[in-house]
């Protein structure tokens, strides 16, 4: 599997199973918004390693793929076009008959985008977050700014996308985590977040788990950063979590 079809448009992806197994679980992996100037280039390549790693370590299959408006993926971003493809790729794996059933790991944003599509998802049969926001209003609070940065990341590569953004930031700020969290319940939930991040503070991942309740594995990683992908201690979280997963 080397792209997903979202809404018309064409998503790279990067698909690893172990070999000589007939059927396994899978987990879908999510990377968060890219930063800096031409961010949305590179975004995801790291999650490629991840997936392999996962069918390597775990007897996993991995799928990954790279949002619209970033990598290889055509179009622009928007937090529903980004949900949309949360979902096409839900459906692209649970429709492979060598899949057993579909766990999502996000990171960051992708952590954010995970739950709410989980929350309304039953095929989705666990989750894990990492570093993932309680609220985007933060991201928006100046809009202007918010609407350049994105241009500047390389999320937004059509000159008159988004044609109405004032609808544009209030889709991001009208997301509500919070309220997905309350319905995720009783399927598994991996909530790591660091104790240094310096981007979304500890007290989201708090307020997560309240919501979720006792449903929710909450790790907190002494002084781990907001990327925590990088991080060995939260890998393997992720690793011992899938482990205790029920296939």
């Amino acid at each position: 599997m080397e792209e997903l079809v979202s809404e018309g448009l064409r998503l790279g992806a990067h698909f690893a199973r172990p070999a000589g197994v007939t059927r396994v679980p899978g987990l879908l992996v999510l990377p968060g918004f890219p930063r800096g100037t031409g961010g949305a280039a590179a975004l995801g390549n790291t999650d490629q390693t991840l997936c392999d790693r996962i069918a390597r370590e775990s007897g996993w299959a991995g799928l990954t793929f790279t949002f619209r408006g970033t990598g290889p993926s055509a179009g622009d971003f928007s937090i529903e076009g980004w949900l949309a493809d949360v979902r096409a790729a839900v459906d692209a794996l649970h429709a492979r008959t060598d899949v057993t059933g579909v766990w999502i790991a996000g990171f960051r944003l992708g952590g954010t985008l995970a739950l709410v599509v989980a929350a309304d998802d039953e095929r989705v049969r666990g989750i894990a977050t990492f570093a993932a926001p309680a609220s985007l209003r933060t991201w928006v609070r100046e809009p202007a700014w918010f609407l350049e940065y994105a241009r500047r990341t390389g999320v937004l590569r059509t000159p008159e996308f988004p044609t109405d953004p004032e609808a544009w930031i209030r889709a991001i700020a009208n997301l509500d985590p919070i309220a997905a969290a309350r319905r995720i319940g009783p399927r598994p939930w991996l909530l790591v977040h660091g104790s240094a991040d310096d981007v979304v503070p500890v007290d989201d991942a708090r307020r997560l788990a309240d919501a979720g309740g006792d449903c929710v594995d909450l790790r907190i990683v002494a002084n781990g950063p907001h990327r925590l992908r990088h991080d060995p201690r939260a890998i393997a979280a992720l690793l011992g979590w899938l482990d205790r997963q029920e296939p």
